[in-house]
């Protein structure tokens, strides 16, 4: 979720598309995140213009903020499933969660990483620093990240023998899932 995110999305998205792709995973395992704005414009793609993707709540549950989809929604029909980990976090269970709550997108894998505050740098008399939380990030639906993270639909873990060996059960319940919503489209 960096500056170079929505230009490679879309190159890739062209691609996928006059290829024929009928549908999605994105895989956002191990995702930190980046930039909130980021997650708010590749939201775009799949939700319709003017959806909230996410709020900014402050003490006592002020909405300081909605950030919403300002995107064409072109992907708004085309099937998707989302694969993510506990290093899902921040930017990336943003996108999850917006997907999750407006077009009811499959969660598959196991649970986010739980990165849902805003934080502030405040400098300090003797030139340290300290990051205070002045806000929360709030999905659609209300949920709050920070507590316990993003539950995934279906839940998948890895195996250290999977992992050693290479295979990914995720990736493959992934794909049986975004096919059975192909086939049912």
């Amino acid at each position: 979720f960096n500056a170079n995110s929505n230009a490679l999305f879309y190159q890739e998205m062209a691609k996928a598309l006059s290829g024929g792709a009928k549908g999605m995973v994105l895989d956002l395992r191990n995702n930190p995140g980046g930039y909130l704005e980021v997650a708010v414009d590749l939201a775009g793609w799949f939700v319709p213009k003017g959806s909230v993707v996410v709020s900014e709540k402050g003490r006592g549950d002020t909405v300081v903020q909605e950030f919403k989809a300002n995107g064409n929604g072109a992907l708004a029909d085309f099937p998707v499933v989302v694969l993510m980990n506990g290093g899902s976090a921040s930017a990336s269970e943003i996108l999850a969660g917006a997907l999750r709550d407006i077009r009811k997108t499959k969660l598959i894998g196991e649970t986010s990483f739980g990165k849902g505050t805003v934080q502030q740098l405040e400098s300090l008399r003797d030139g340290s620093s300290v990051k205070i939380t002045v806000a929360r990030w709030v999905l659609p639906d209300g949920g709050i990240l920070e507590k316990g993270g993003l539950k995934p639909d279906v839940e998948v873990k890895l195996s250290d023998d999977e992992i050693k060996n290479k295979k990914d059960s995720q990736l493959d319940e992934a794909v049986k899932v975004l096919r059975s919503e192909i086939t049912n489209k």
